[in-house]
């Protein structure tokens, strides 16, 4: 064997990979299979229907059941629980067990609890104790019952720490960001006696000339939109009110920014990754559109804006 057993472990499988550790007390059933570079702890148990991806942590107390599916890099806390059936009962069994997906890079805290059919994002972040009742964005934080996300971990490289927001101008004007052809505007703003005011110019304050606009508001504050990117469509976004926070992704490098007043705008070129989150009840963002609407123009799979941008 090119992998290690403890003593004391039970390993059924032959279909694991070459130099994981499989340690005491774990039992591996004949039809699992566990990549390579493993780490397998004490007390983990792993049906049939099983598939771990290379360099997969799982620590003690653990259980992997029928139709789960940890890609490469995942760690997975200890006494995390996976579930794969939304109604057991005794000795009744479903035809066939939903899959739940732990996509590559994503960790799952202590005691967390994942609900079956789920997928968890590359490279989510799963807060300690969660309780996830709800597929999870790729990237994001999630903690609470039922969990919620309160922010995205940083891109890698030179990656701004999770929650970090992008400092606005200090007036009219826009500012580059470390996300490829991202930009926050500030327009100008008029106030008196009579309220206040704010204006803009589609050829002089906008990077493209719009053809469309739409409307997002009345979003319950746990809701997250977005999460697609656009293979031709620049998008410019203003919360006209309340607040929300825009999570900018171009393959690389992530930033986030708050936008929670009226003259403060932010350019999504194309091929950016946006997602937005943390509505305020009151939020009404604005988005004007450079293209009209087009279904076959979105990129909806995170993995395959990744192919897409390299």
């Amino acid at each position: 064997m090119d992998f290690f057993v403890h003593p004391q472990a039970l390993c059924e499988s032959t279909q694991i990979g070459p130099r994981t550790r499989i340690w005491a007390f774990a039992h591996v059933l004949p039809g699992a299979r566990i990549g390579a570079d493993g780490n397998v702890c004490d007390g983990v148990f792993v049906e049939n229907d099983v598939v771990v991806g290379d360099r997969v942590t799982v620590k003690c107390g653990v259980q992997l059941w029928d139709g789960l599916r940890l890609g490469d890099d995942v760690f997975v806390g200890p006494n995390a629980t996976f579930t794969n059936d939304r109604f057991p009962r005794s000795r009744q069994y479903p035809a066939e067990f939903p899959k739940t997906v732990v996509e590559n890079g994503a960790s799952i805290g202590a005691n967390a609890t994942i609900l079956p059919g789920l997928t968890i994002g590359r490279g989510a972040m799963i807060g300690a104790g969660a309780v996830v009742t709800r597929s999870v964005p790729p990237n994001a934080i999630v903690v609470g019952n039922p969990a919620r996300i309160v922010g995205y971990v940083g891109a890698e490289g030179p990656a701004r720490e999770a929650g970090a927001t992008i400092a606005p101008p200090p007036g009219p004007g826009r500012v580059d960001t470390p996300v490829h052809g991202v930009s926050l505007h500030r327009l100008p703003r008029f106030a008196d006696l009579r309220g206040a005011l704010s204006v803009g110019e589609f050829a002089r304050d906008l990077p493209f000339a719009p053809q469309r606009y739409f409307l997002v508001f009345d979003v319950p504050s746990a809701e997250t939109r977005g999460e697609h990117a656009h293979k031709r469509c620049h998008q410019f976004l203003l919360c006209v009110a309340g607040s929300v926070r825009v999570l900018a992704d171009d393959g690389r490098q992530r930033a986030e920014f708050l936008l929670d007043r009226p003259d403060l705008g932010l350019h999504l070129p194309p091929m950016t990754w946006g997602t937005q989150y943390r509505y305020s009840r009151d939020a009404v963002l604005l988005v004007f559109a450079s293209e009209p609407y087009d279904a076959e123009e979105y990129v909806r799979s995170y993995e395959a804006f990744k192919s897409l941008v390299g």
